[in-house]
């Protein structure tokens, strides 16, 4: 199935570390490692952005050295690459900048449900609300830059949209079989005792025999599953394969019928009753469903590349100096 990706103002896959904040000119906090035009980036900046990256692509630590070396490697080009663009995009005034960032501020600081909660987040990224509000600061400038100088310009025809269709049809746009099932998940830890499981599977079991009985599914869920899909019942509404851990994949796609339980199932979230809701066939997407997702990716594509270019050249004429 298509999936758009998202816009990234930057030339690099983790562009997102270009809001780290330290990169200035004055008063940069921790041991220095790059100067780029003047601009310090920091050891404990490196340290985060080496950390959010192996986060964004799942890699596990503690890695081997000559690995741990290319990822610090590449997140200091990145790091670079965003302060090169950062340099260039604070040259745009933005009106009321300072009022935005304290919105921003608040309106992030609000998605926590305690103020300790917070704090400790903040303690455990090693960040102070200055920072944060720089970081979010550099996010505002680095939007609105390429959205005026690159974004507004981005263009796909029709012929660009329906050719990308075409070859990518098979590719992207051909969707496998799916199903939609709900499920009852009676949760248990992978490290908790034998007689914890033991108590979870008897319990799993005991519900099975509910729902064998004629007892209403979704009414059972919202009940007594520990999954946050009780709310609506123990929907999960329609997956391919692929998504679903492999042991409870195949127990789904094992069921035949609409309204057909499986046996208690058991994966590293606990033990599970799955409900067939439905089957749905292969298809592929028409054309006229996915225009504007391929308008849209199409045009991301274009800035990503327009970006990357950009910045490319500010690197050849940049100052950077390793300390």
């Amino acid at each position: 199935m298509f999936a758009l990706k998202k816009v990234i103002p930057a030339t690099v896959a983790a562009m997102a570390l270009c809001l780290l904040p330290g990169c200035s000119e004055n008063g940069a906090k921790g041991a220095p490692v790059v100067k780029v035009n003047g601009s310090v980036i920091t050891k404990p900046e490196l340290d985060r952005a080496v950390k959010a990256l192996l986060a964004q692509n799942r890699v596990k630590e503690p890695l081997p050295q000559e690995q741990m070396d290319k990822a610090t490697q590449v997140a200091l080009e990145q790091l670079t690459a965003a302060e090169l663009l950062y340099q260039e995009a604070k040259k745009l005034e933005i009106k009321d900048l300072d009022k935005l960032v304290e919105e921003k501020f608040t309106k992030n600081k609000a998605k926590f449900p305690t103020q300790a909660e917070y704090e400790k987040t903040l303690k455990s990224i090693g960040m102070t609300d200055e920072e944060v509000r720089d970081a979010m600061r550099r996010e505002i400038v680095v939007n609105n830059f390429v959205q005026q100088e690159f974004a507004a310009r981005a263009v796909c025809n029709e012929e660009q949209a329906r050719k990308f269709y075409e070859d990518n049809k098979v590719k992207l746009f051909l969707k496998g079989e799916r199903v939609s099932a709900s499920h009852i998940l009676v949760g248990v830890e992978q490290k908790g005792s034998p007689q914890d499981k033991e108590k979870a599977k008897a319990k799993a079991e005991a519900l099975l025999k509910r729902v064998q009985n004629g007892e209403d599914f979704a009414a059972v869920a919202r009940k007594e599953s520990t999954c946050p899909s009780k709310a609506e019942g123990g929907d999960l509404g329609v997956f391919g394969r692929g998504r679903m851990t492999p042991v409870f994949e195949q127990a789904a796609y094992a069921l035949k019928e609409k309204g057909e339980l499986s046996p208690v199932v058991e994966t590293e979230y606990g033990y599970h009753i799955i409900k067939l809701n439905e089957r749905i066939a292969p298809s592929t997407e028409k054309y006229e469903e996915v225009r504007e997702k391929i308008v849209q990716f199409l045009k991301q594509e274009q800035v990503r590349k327009s970006v990357a270019e950009f910045v490319g050249k500010l690197r050849g004429k940049a100052k950077i100096e390793k300390v």
